[in-house]
């Protein structure tokens, strides 16, 4: 079937390949995402005997648990009780894909009022955030959103260009500053991209912490990395910090590194991680016609190893093992984390133009989900 989108820009037309270039490297963060245009000098997974034993089965033989059915009831709920009053309202079976075959739903009601727990979730956002975050604008759309029903939101300013290791200790001493306001554990923390394997290493490291974390959630995390990593250097991202208004510095210079598919498989397999704390795992899975014109190109090149990709990471690879999966989310990797289009209508109508998606809501939801799957574990 021809498709009936218009034409959208793409880097891969030679006429604007140079004016993509430009944009990449001075207007829009793509070196934070790993996006480097045209083709790859070498294999993205060359090939090594020097990694650790992999195999790939199906999530629910991992030891995890599939509560998308849950999911899907809570977060067609706030949809649709939102749909009025927050931005980006798309149909709930347009904002998430049915992959395989989904579990029901357990048919029980949603609770769309006040949170009893008040869980607070911990957000740590991906490779080169400080950099260009002023840039972005957000606005803190989200915060207000769930601080409506009891809940609430702060977002940990990590160094951009480092390494997880380095950005696991300053999650670990920003939990230890925040005041603790129950007996109950209450932060949710969310890893954006690399933020969540920053934040994995933090629980694995610091268990210090663990008497106030409630669950971790990678939310299109790099928990098992990304090919794109493999085809960069440092260097190229270390440009982020001359970017107008950047608060970032290469304090270890170790993000690419901390991406790479064999550093983060190879610490999973050298890591546990801790009990007592719940883990979710919340993937993107776009439709290709999902995927915006900037981000095409890197969509194909991971497209090389796997199409199934939100354009920086596979979808499998967003996985926490053993962890429960609450959903695939119809949107790439930048609609998940990086509300563009928002704040900038300009690069959102021409190249970032798929970046619409109802966060507040899905921040809602998940924050229910979580709560009720909490309480239902005794957790």
């Amino acid at each position: 079937m021809r498709s009936t989108h218009p034409k959208r820009l793409s880097c891969s037309y030679p006429r604007i390949a140079k004016g993509c270039h430009l944009f990449f490297h001075l207007l829009l963060p793509a070196l934070a995402s790993l996006i480097l245009i045209g083709c790859a000098s070498k294999p993205l997974l060359p090939y090594t005997t020097d990694t650790t034993p992999l195999v790939l089965v199906p999530a629910v033989q991992s030891g995890e648990q599939d509560k998308r059915g849950r999911f899907r009831e809570i977060f067609c709920e706030v949809l649709e009780a939102r749909a009025n009053t927050v931005p980006d309202y798309r149909p709930c079976d347009e904002a998430l894909t049915r992959l395989g075959k989904e579990p029901p739903g357990t048919g029980e009601p949603v609770n769309l009022g006040q949170s009893k727990r008040r869980l607070v979730t911990f957000f740590v956002p991906g490779v080169g955030w400080n950099c260009f975050s002023q840039w972005l604008d957000m606005r803190n759309t989200i915060p207000e959103h769930v601080r409506q029903f009891g809940y609430d939101m702060v977002t940990l300013d990590v160094d951009g260009l480092s390494s997880s290791s380095n950005n696991a200790r300053r999650i670990r001493d920003a939990i230890m500053a925040m005041p603790g306001e129950g007996t109950q554990p209450d932060l949710v923390l969310v890893g954006y991209s690399k933020g969540a394997a920053d934040i994995l290493e933090a629980v694995v490291n610091y268990p210090e912490i663990h008497n106030r974390v409630a669950a971790v959630v990678s939310a299109a995390g790099a928990v098992g990395g990304s090919p794109l990593a493999n085809d960069a250097e440092q260097s190229q991202l270390n440009m982020l910090q001359h970017f107008p208004g950047a608060k970032c510095k290469p304090v270890d210079s170790g993000a690419l590194e901390s991406l790479r598919p064999a550093t983060r498989k190879a610490w999973l397999a050298e890591n546990t991680l801790p009990d007592g704390i719940s883990y979710y795992s919340l993937m993107t899975f776009p439709e290709p016609e999902r995927i915006s014109a900037i981000l095409i190109s890197s969509y194909r090149k991971i497209g090389k190893v796997d199409a199934r990709n939100d354009s920086q990471v596979i979808f499998y690879d967003q996985f926490i093992p053993g962890s429960t999966l609450v959903a695939y989310l119809n949107a790439d990797h930048w609609a998940l984390g990086v509300p563009i289009a928002r704040t900038h209508s300009t690069v959102g109508t021409i190249l970032v133009d798929r970046n619409e998606y109802p966060r507040e809501a899905l921040h809602e939801a998940l924050l229910r989900f979580i709560e009720e799957d909490l309480q239902e574990t005794g957790n």
